[in-house]
C-alpha cells in the first residue's frame, strides 16, 4: 500500500510542476531577466546532475578532476562533444591503470 502512495505523491508532484506554469503564464514573458533565467535552466539542471556523477565515477577524486579539467580545456578549444567524451574516457582509463 505504501508503494502506491509513493507513486501517487510522485505523480501529483510531477504533474503540478508541469501544469502550474502553463496555467499561470499564459501570456508571453517580456521581462528580459526572467527570460534569461528560463533560458539557462536546462543547462544548469544538466550540470547539477552531471558534475556529481563525474566526481564519483572513478576510484580517486583526483583522477576525476583531471578528466574534468581535460574536458573543460577540450571544450574551450571547441573540440566536438564526441571527441571530448572519448578523450576524457581514455585519459581517465589510462590514469586508473597507473
Amino acid at each position: 500500500m505504501r508503494n502506491y502512495m509513493y507513486i501517487l505523491v510522485m505523480a501529483v508532484t510531477t504533474y503540478l510542476i508541469r501544469v502550474i506554469p502553463l496555467t499561470l503564464l499564459r501570456k508571453e514573458i517580456k521581462n528580459r531577466t526572467f527570460r534569461s533565467f528560463l533560458t539557462y535552466v536546462p543547462y544548469v539542471t544538466l550540470s547539477v546532475m552531471t558534475f556529481p556523477a563525474i566526481l564519483e565515477s572513478t576510484q580517486s577524486a583526483w583522477i576525476s578532476f583531471v578528466g574534468f579539467g581535460a574536458a573543460m580545456v577540450m571544450g574551450y578549444c571547441k573540440v566536438s562533444l564526441f571527441a571530448v567524451s572519448m578523450g576524457c574516457c581514455l585519459l581517465v582509463f589510462l590514469l586508473q591503470l597507473l
